[in-house]
């Protein structure tokens, strides 16, 4: 009959430790370091276009309704189970944890913010009909019975179709930037009369490629935030 070496009992129990540990600070690093620095990354770019004329930076701060659209858009994450109240702060946790916790919290309410900065367009008639698309959408979905993958799905939607509505309709209606007003009206009269008469902003193309960066960026973000009993210590 085989014995067991005693020094492989220990060894054994120690590896799984060891595994255990290697794990535990690869998804804090993913959650406390990887995870903010991507929505702090969208919190930043969310704000950023290019100017047509010379392709400098221009940053505008988020509309009111950006703020009612993030904080309807947190709640619903609540509400899916996406983020549980108890998996992110509890008694239970230590200062430590449950200040990195915010900080992560704090980072995702800024980037959903910036990110309907994004795409929602800055003013005139299309900002009402995308806003109300936005709050239509979202309303029915607090309302909606769904799980994580619906509202992911739901949202991916959401950000993706009005992406295509800003950056590729309604900025091929602005896109020539070529001489004063007078000659693009010449040229082309009825795209230079909707863009006039829905008072579309004039960026350079590169905005579009900035934003859809920063889309990618936040569906990356949400991806990788971890099931909610993970976050615990």
């Amino acid at each position: 009959m085989k014995e067991n070496n005693p020094d492989e009992i220990i060894e054994k129990p120690s590896a799984e430790i060891a595994i255990r540990d290697k794990s535990r600070s690869s998804a804090a690093t993913r959650s406390y370091v990887v995870l903010p620095l991507i929505f702090l990354a969208v919190t930043l770019l969310g704000g950023l276009r290019l100017s047509a004329n010379d392709d400098s930076f221009v940053f505008l701060k988020p509309a009111l309704v950006c703020l009612v659209f993030a904080s309807a858009t947190i709640v619903l994450f609540f509400r899916s189970r996406l983020i549980a109240l108890d998996g992110w702060f509890s008694d239970g946790f230590s200062n430590l944890q449950m200040s990195a916790n915010v900080a992560v919290a704090i980072t995702l309410f800024t980037a959903t913010t910036q990110l309907f900065n994004s795409l929602l367009p800055e003013h005139g008639l299309t900002f009402w009909v995308v806003g109300f698309c936005f709050f239509w959408t979202l309303w029915n979905n607090l309302f909606a019975e769904f799980d994580v993958r619906k509202l992911l799905r739901s949202l991916a939607a959401m950000f993706v179709l009005a992406f295509v509505v800003k950056y590729l309709l309604l900025a091929n209606l602005t896109i020539s930037t070529t001489g004063n007003w007078l000659q693009r009206l010449l040229e082309n009269p009825a795209q230079e009369s909707i863009a006039w008469l829905l008072d579309l902003p004039r960026y350079s193309s590169g905005t579009g490629y900035i934003q859809f960066f920063t889309l990618i960026l936040y569906l990356i973000g949400l991806y990788l935030t971890p099931p909610m009993h993970k976050m615990r210590a």
